[in-house]
């Protein structure tokens, strides 16, 4: 039986309420045809799990990537992109992947919502809780909820831009509990990076839930996982 009343859900941006549009396997499969690669969707799907926790590293060290410029920016997407390939069946050295992943940028994409960001937001709201946005994206927190239309579901945002820290650093999520005014056993963290996300959650205090919407996070045993995000409703 749960002791502890969870006031305060706090959600990851992206991979969790949002994602790519196109889907970044799309886009990443036309830049491919480019030079002469046909890879299955499931390949680069779990290509880009893997990328991404290559990233959740990164941002757990002292440079975190978008902190990155010039070479090493290009460096870091580089082997980025060689992870995903690798992972889809294609194995080609750091050069042959930095030319891959400019053809990526070439692709035009925006951002969409999950179709179940919307109704889990809005259940959870109902029910009285507390509901906060923790993205590493480089933006303005109201810029981005405005742009998807979460600012209503919200109570407050915060991203990297503002905090001046990325996930999984403690600020972020210290900024959140301060914000919800609620104790860390007291809120829930959903995110897709069992790096970022989970650990950085954990390291601070807060409970985690791990979206998993493709089942390939197989690595991440010692935490709660859900393929949907009205799941979460289950934990509060």
């Amino acid at each position: 039986m749960r002791t502890i009343v969870i006031k305060a859900v706090f959600f990851d941006f992206y991979g969790t309420l949002g994602r790519f549009f196109p889907p970044r396997e799309q886009v990443q499969a036309k830049a491919l045809s480019a030079f002469g690669y046909t890879v299955a969707r499931d390949g680069l799907v779990r290509g880009y799990a893997l990328a991404d926790e290559f990233m959740g590293h990164a941002n757990a060290g002292d440079q975190p990537m978008n902190r990155l410029q010039g070479q090493a920016r290009l460096d870091f997407f580089a082997q980025y992109e060689q992870i995903i390939l690798r992972e889809a069946g294609v194995d080609v050295d750091l050069a042959t992947a930095r030319r891959v992943w400019a053809k990526v940028q070439e692709q035009p994409y925006g951002m969409a919502l999950y179709d179940d960001a919307i109704p889990t937001l809005q259940v959870l709201k109902e029910r009285g809780l507390i509901l906060g946005l923790l993205s590493n994206i480089g933006r303005e927190s109201r810029q981005l909820t405005d742009t998807h239309g979460l600012t209503p579901y919200l109570d407050f945002a915060v991203t990297s831009a503002e905090i001046g820290s990325n996930k999984p650093h403690p600020p972020m999520f210290l900024a959140a509990l301060e914000r919800a005014g609620v104790q860390p056993q007291e809120a829930l963290h959903v995110g897709d990076s069992y790096v970022s996300d989970v650990q950085g959650a954990r390291n601070v205090g807060i409970n985690a839930v791990l979206v998993d919407r493709e089942g390939v996070n197989g690595n991440a045993g010692d935490c709660p996982k859900i393929r949907g995000l009205m799941e979460v409703v289950d934990y509060v």
